[in-house]
């Protein structure tokens, strides 16, 4: 090849190199630093909650589908919130459950929390248009089925809501701790401590980039109905509400605990799934891509979720061959070659988290490049799923370590 062919292919591999970094670390980064400066001229003011006679009624709301293994559990976790009893209202909506998930709430729970059941399951995102018909307090609460809040969690997002910018308040995911973590765990684990650390610094300079289902809370008169088949319903209806001039605010005060995937097997399924759904929402979400128009939240949300979900995971994985190509052509050997053995070392620690993974053996630091890799390759998988399911709003759940 000519030279210019080889100036080309530079050029192609440094682009896709500088996408990746700034992906995956370099936004963190510069997010950090943004921050910074923006705190030294403005500071955030201290919200308090409004005496305790004035406290707002609140909706907590759970979708479930065939979750009798764990209702108990849930409803003795919502029944230990604090907050006072005559103003929180537990909600379960559970379309399509048919094991004893309905006669356990009705049984056991009567009195203590509102059922509403259909019997033909239409999906986690139709089961939340169709419940919010029938709920009218200000403030609603969404949590999952298999997910523990903690004891404190509504009075500090109610708190949250005092900033009257604030439309969306996104708890915090927590991982629980086994004492023999898989790669699903272990790897899910480190992911979401990183993620959440951006959530945090995204809030701090404008708004969260989209809530997590585990626990997120909305204004009752800002939910809008979504598209049945939505993947990902919490991240379109807070940013929905974002693309509206209100703020995400990100509570680590507020947190949901539950299990990670059982193995890696469960992790793929539920992993595609949020791929295909992240693509579905950079299709719905289209005008958000219009920094003229949403400004900063725009650039966070190109910056911490577009680039995943749709060119970084596709130039992660062309870094390779390109490097390899640039070696073969004699291009500045000793630059090209340090960096493809980097490369190279890189997907041997993860070939390495793989083999331990099968062996369930605890290794957090093969694990990090091992879940990498992982959640990258399933970016990918993510656009046949979408394609196959296109139109269906019902998904397959995964499996939760107990």
């Amino acid at each position: 090849m000519n030279t210019m062919n080889t100036l080309w292919i530079e050029i192609l591999f440094w682009i896709a190199l500088f996408i990746v970094f700034y992906t995956y670390l370099g936004y963190g980064i510069l997010l950090y630093l943004l921050v910074k400066v923006k705190e030294l001229f403005v500071k955030s003011p201290v919200r308090s909650l409004p005496p305790e006679n004035e406290l707002p009624e609140v909706t907590l709301f759970i979708t479930a589908f065939n979750e009798e293994e764990v209702v108990d559990e849930k409803m003795e976790n919502s029944l230990a919130l604090d907050y006072p009893t005559d103003r929180l209202h537990i909600v379960w909506v559970t379309d399509g459950s048919n094991d004893g998930t309905n006669e356990r709430l009705l049984t056991h729970w009567n009195g203590k929390a509102t059922l509403l059941f259909q019997p033909e399951r239409q999906g986690k995102t139709a089961a939340m248009n169709r419940g919010m018909k029938m709920v009218d307090t200000p403030i609603i609460v969404f949590t999952d089925a298999n997910t523990m809040i903690n004891r404190e969690a509504i009075r500090e997002i109610v708190k949250a809501f005092q900033d009257p910018h604030v439309g969306c308040v996104a708890g915090e995911k927590r991982i629980a701790v086994q004492t023999k973590d898989g790669a699903a765990a272990g790897g899910e684990g480190i992911y979401w401590k990183y993620e959440s650390a951006l959530k945090a610094l995204d809030a701090r300079l404008y708004s969260t980039v989209g809530a997590a289902g585990e626990l997120f809370a909305v204004r009752c008169e800002l939910f809008c109905e979504m598209e049945r088949d939505t993947l990902l319903d919490d991240f379109i209806l807070s940013l929905r509400i974002a693309m509206k001039g209100h703020s995400i605010a990100y509570c680590t005060g507020a947190y949901a605990i539950e299990s990670g995937s059982a193995d890696m097997h469960e992790e793929e399924k539920r992993k595609v799934r949020i791929a295909a759904g992240g693509l579905q929402s950079i299709w719905r979400l289209r005008s958000l891509l219009n920094p003229f128009r949403y400004g900063v939240l725009s650039f966070q949300y190109i910056s911490h979720r577009v680039l995943r979900w749709s060119v970084a995971p596709a130039l992660l994985f062309l870094l390779l061959p390109v490097n390899i190509l640039l070696v073969v052509m004699g291009a500045t050997p000793v630059l090209y070659g340090t960096i493809l053995v980097l490369q190279m070392l890189f997907y041997i620690l993860a070939l390495g988290g793989y083999y331990l993974s099968t062996k369930r053996i605890k290794n957090k630091i093969l694990f990090v490049p091992y879940y990498f890799l992982f959640m990258n390759i399933n970016v990918l998988k993510g656009i046949g799923y979408l394609r196959k399911r296109h139109g269906i709003g019902a998904w397959e759940k995964a499996k939760r370590g107990r």
